[in-house]
């Protein structure tokens, strides 16, 4: 689910050890092709999941100068590096579990009970499954984590007062930084 295409997957095993050496996780490539090509990176740092400016800089030239060398685009690019956000896509199997509780929206590569599209609040993981409480059902519903087609959290009242409690526990004292800081 980080990637969608075989240039995607391309720009990823290029990206991946780079930013792994520095410290950060790709969360997503996306190359873009409309009037200019745009290479979207999303990634967050390892230690605390929160990726600033300066974060974002520095990967950038870092990827830049590798991506020159490599030039897997024939064309002109804009290279794009990001967090992803606080309505951040879900592409790996840590971060399901990471976000348990959360609200999100899934969309699966095949159809199930005829249809492709979920939405409800993550509840955990058993192995390769993803628990899901869906909005219209009664039990918690388990999905092969390879279905997944893309996987986003819903931005809520709820996570916006969690992200304003962590960001005030982290002013009174850096210590209560945690591993689910949001920061955009």
């Amino acid at each position: 689910m980080k990637t969608k295409t075989d240039m995607d997957a391309r720009i990823l095993a290029i990206a991946e050890p780079l930013a792994d050496d520095m410290g950060y996780d790709i969360v997503r490539v996306r190359v873009m092709a409309n009037k200019r090509t745009t290479v979207q990176i999303m990634a967050e740092r390892k230690s605390d999941g929160t990726m600033k400016v300066e974060d974002c800089a520095k990967l950038s030239r870092e990827l830049s100068a590798v991506l020159e060398v490599e030039d897997p685009l024939r064309d002109p690019y804009a290279l794009e590096v990001s967090s992803p956000g606080v309505d951040r896509p879900l592409t790996s199997l840590e971060q399901f579990a990471r976000y348990e509780g959360f609200e999100v929206k899934i969309e699966l590569d095949r159809l199930v009970e005829g249809r492709k599209r979920f939405r409800g609040t993550l509840a955990g993981n058993d192995g390769d499954m993803i628990g899901i409480d869906l909005d219209d059902e009664d039990q918690t519903a388990f999905i092969p984590f390879e279905w997944m087609a893309e996987a986003k959290i819903i931005v809520t009242d709820e996570m916006i007062e969690a992200i304003q409690e962590q960001r005030a526990l982290e002013k009174q004292d850096p210590a209560n930084l945690k591993q689910e800081n949001f920061d955009v």
